[in-house]
């Protein structure tokens, strides 16, 4: 007697599911690996001594929905050619799709034109992907949501906030409908991603009203009002700390008792480490999405793994990438 299989039975059968982790975040990548239960494939990467790089892929990829982690961090150029010189690879030995997923995708920040002759670095970076033959992307926290539109190819944009509320939940530092916390942006721009953290807690916002491209050590001006309040500064990565340092300053000058820090990515080039380490901050909550060797004090790293790991389930079993944001909500607002 036969027995009928499922759409998904069918599917891992004509198309078995692919990891590949490159080596901007190995230790994220076996993560993401475990809770998938699918092993990464055997990939080496060999650079000559010009800096040329070489991949070789040991296993048949033919017919199968490959996955490639990679987070494209500091050195940016290099994490980035070697993305790029996998994924031909991949699309040149007959892989079924070819899915690119990439927990912080670099470039990010140069979204739009502000001056002559200035580049539109991501859009290049969104061609250069696309001329590699990729199907999908995955990432998460975006720094303009917009850059989804630079590609002729579904974009997922997952989100890493919910993980960063629930972290503030769970261990009591802020409770829902608290009264005295305050949610600050950092500047204008980031006014939307506070009010959406905001929500978590049902707290108010506050701005720090940066103005100029240059961030030094004067103490700007509230948008809100953070007087005996606790506040989290949140923003969407954090890099060389100037932009945090100005704001932490200028929120205990407006008159906060205690400040805590909140980012999806952390960077931490150049003296991050020290220009952090200098601040009188409770915690700075960030994830995974890109590994260090030495990381600030008071630095919690949230992982990501799962995150990911659901949604290139989804993605593979042809099920809502929706329902991810659904959940997310649902645990942290209950």
């Amino acid at each position: 007697m036969m027995t009928s299989l499922s759409k998904e039975e069918i599917h891992s059968l004509l198309h078995p599911m692919k990891l590949i982790g490159l080596g901007g975040n190995p230790q994220l990548n076996e993560k993401v690996a475990n809770i998938l239960g699918v092993p990464l494939l055997e990939t080496s990467v060999h650079h000559f001594s010009d800096g040329e790089i070489q991949v070789n892929i040991a296993e048949t990829v033919r017919g199968c929905d490959v996955f490639v982690i990679q987070s494209v961090q500091d050195p940016v150029n290099e994490n980035f050619m070697e993305l790029e010189i996998v994924l031909d690879a991949l699309h040149r030995a007959s892989a079924h799709s070819v899915n690119c997923v990439v927990p912080y995708l670099a470039y990010s920040r140069s979204d739009t034109k502000t001056r002559s002759r200035e580049p539109i670095t991501a859009k290049l970076i969104a061609n250069l992907l696309q001329l590699t033959g990729i199907d999908r992307l995955l990432t998460i926290d975006l720094h303009a949501s917009q850059i989804q539109g630079f590609y002729d190819l579904p974009v997922d944009d997952l989100h890493a906030i919910p993980i960063l509320a629930q972290y503030f939940l769970d261990n009591g530092i802020v409770s829902k409908d608290e009264e005295d916390v305050v949610v600050v942006s950092p500047d204008h721009s980031g006014t939307k991603l506070a009010r959406n953290f905001a929500q978590y807690f049902n707290a108010p916002i506050a701005i720090v009203d940066q103005r100029g491209a240059r961030y030094d050590d004067s103490v700007h001006d509230m948008i809100g009002d953070v007087q005996g309040k606790k506040c989290i500064i949140i923003d969407d990565l954090i890099d060389t700390g100037t932009r945090l340092a100005s704001s932490t300053r200028s929120v205990f000058a407006a008159g906060a008792t205690k400040v805590y820090a909140a980012a999806t990515h952390a960077l931490l080039s150049q003296d991050a480490t020290k220009v952090l380490n200098g601040l009188p901050l409770e915690q700075i909550v960030v994830t995974d999405t890109i590994k260090h060797s030495k990381y600030p004090d008071r630095i919690v790293r949230l992982s990501v793994d799962r995150l990911l790991a659901k949604g290139i389930d989804h993605i593979y079993n042809d099920r809502s990438i929706h329902e991810i944001f659904d959940e997310q909500n649902r645990f942290t607002k209950d």
